[in-house]
């Protein structure tokens, strides 16, 4: 009979159903650690400052659009111009 010897000693508690609870823990800890930096150690803007912000950057967002559409409208009438002289 043949003796089998394993490197890795018998540790308690290294079954996978245990591993896993262990990485489950872990995450529900994560979230509420996440939950308590946001309700408590973060500084939020307020209301109006949010609403002046989203204000400003559809604003700009509108004329960039613009823009870039002006762009493409000025180039496409001149390359349509061009190739029709030729």
């Amino acid at each position: 009979m043949v003796e089998h010897w394993s490197p890795k000693p018998g540790v308690g508690g290294s079954s996978p159903s245990i591993r896993a609870n262990r990485k489950q823990m872990k995450f529900i800890q994560y979230i509420k650690d996440s939950f308590e930096e946001l309700n408590n150690h973060m500084t939020w803007v307020s209301k109006q400052d949010a609403q002046k912000t989203t204000v400003t950057v559809a604003v700009f967002t509108i004329v960039f659009a613009l823009a870039v559409a002006g762009v493409d409208y000025v180039f496409q009438t001149g390359l349509d111009n061009f190739f029709t002289l030729f």
